[in-house]
């Protein structure tokens, strides 16, 4: 019983955590613009900055899954949780360009490495209480990146962005330090779970499965980098459509599957991982292709918009399968899963505008839906996602 009150407090704070990371990177997007002329940098300069930040998150991830199981989930998530807080005023603060680069990658490490740890906290939460939270964490952490976001323009606009950096550090500074305590101890590593929990592991497994698994989340997580930064430009160049309307496609996306997110868990208890995979890709499939072939920008929207209600919890259950893996430590697991899927959102925006450049955006969408088709298709390797590892007795109410 003691267990499954700290592991019911532990659902609330890694929910806190996921709030708290997509609170940074929802306040750091209204920053991007600020930063050329501060520095003097062009578009294809702020360009490279943006790719050091993901580079760094993805180069991080790798070596996440390591130190924790070198030193535990609760540990590393509380480290990282706190060396993200003064990440954005360093970015803000940065007197050159060479600074604000480096300032830029440990930005990205330090929310790279923290969405490793909590990815892993939720899994073992998952254990615990035998049911999904994933998804609705995930839901979280777009609730903060739409609070983070919509505030943090606003402070800006009202006070600068010096101001909004600091807010923001003491606002994530208040949130992680009051879930720290409240975060799952990691399970013994005894002899019951030495199968799953040996911390030697290579940076690079030879195991098809959990690699497979993260080009699945890869493909998942492209079609949302193309509806954010290219469903605009399509309603404006193919549509006619003016800058209300069009902005109004990645908001529709973004709020059904911040929606589907928070319902998510309850829907995957119910119908079991691989049918709620399955179902999630056919249908973000079916709303990208009838964004692809919709003859009005209302109804792009409307098809978008039953994208992100598929898209939603398609990483989650993949990142839950991934922790699950039977034959590696779920931090290393999702590591690797992680930084492949990642990788999808660094390679989606330069990809697709060069294929929307040189073919146009009705065929490029057309082919992101038919990418959901194959996740889709192999949504029976994410079964491990509800093929939680039992726990031995004496990890129900660790010390």
């Amino acid at each position: 019983m003691q267990g499954d009150v700290r592991a019911r407090r532990a659902r609330w704070a890694v929910a806190a955590m996921f709030l708290a990371n997509g609170f940074v990177m929802g306040a750091w997007a209204p920053q991007i613009p600020l930063l050329m002329p501060r520095h003097g940098v062009t578009e294809s300069m702020l360009g490279l900055l943006i790719l050091v930040l993901g580079l760094g998150a993805v180069s991080a991830m790798l070596f996440a899954g390591r130190l924790i199981s070198l030193y535990g989930g609760r540990r590393v998530l509380s480290l990282f949780s706190l060396a993200l807080i003064p990440v954005l005023p360093m970015v803000v603060f940065s007197p050159n360009l060479w600074v604000l680069a480096l300032f830029m990658a440990v930005f990205g490490a330090m929310a790279g490495c923290m969405d490793v740890a909590m990815n892993s906290q939720a899994v073992e939460i998952e254990r615990r209480l035998h049911k999904a939270i994933m998804s609705s964490s995930h839901g979280f952490w777009s609730l903060g990146g739409f609070i983070g976001g919509s505030a943090g323009a606003w402070v800006i606009a009202q006070w600068g962005s010096e101001v909004q950096s600091l807010m923001t550090a003491g606002v994530v500074a208040g949130v992680v330090l009051a879930a720290m305590p409240f975060l799952l101890p990691d399970a013994p590593h005894g002899p019951a779970t030495k199968a799953v929990a040996v911390p030697k592991t290579k940076l690079f497994p030879k195991d098809f499965h959990i690699w497979l698994l993260g080009f699945l989340a890869l493909f998942s997580m492209v079609p949302e980098g193309a509806v954010l930064d290219w469903a605009a430009i399509y309603l404006q160049k193919e549509m006619g459509s003016d800058v209300f309307v069009s902005g109004l496609a990645f908001a529709f996306f973004a709020g059904a599957m911040a929606v589907m997110r928070f319902l998510g868990d309850t829907v995957r208890n119910r119908f079991g991982a691989v049918q709620t995979l399955r179902i999630s890709g056919w249908l973000g499939a079916a709303g990208l292709m009838g964004g692809a072939l919709a003859p009005q920008d209302w109804m792009v929207i409307v098809s978008f918009a039953a994208a992100g209600l598929g898209v939603a919890n398609m990483v989650p259950i993949l990142f839950s399968a991934a922790g699950n893996h039977p034959n590696l430590p779920s931090a290393s697991a999702i590591s690797i899963v992680t930084m492949v899927g990642y990788c999808g959102i660094l390679v989606a925006p330069s990809t697709i505008g060069f294929l929307a450049e040189h073919a146009g955006f009705r065929p490029t969408y057309a082919g992101l839906a038919l990418i959901l088709v194959v996740v889709a298709l192999l949504a029976a390797r994410a079964a491990d996602a509800d093929a939680r590892r039992s726990l031995p007795p004496s990890a129900a109410a660790p010390a």
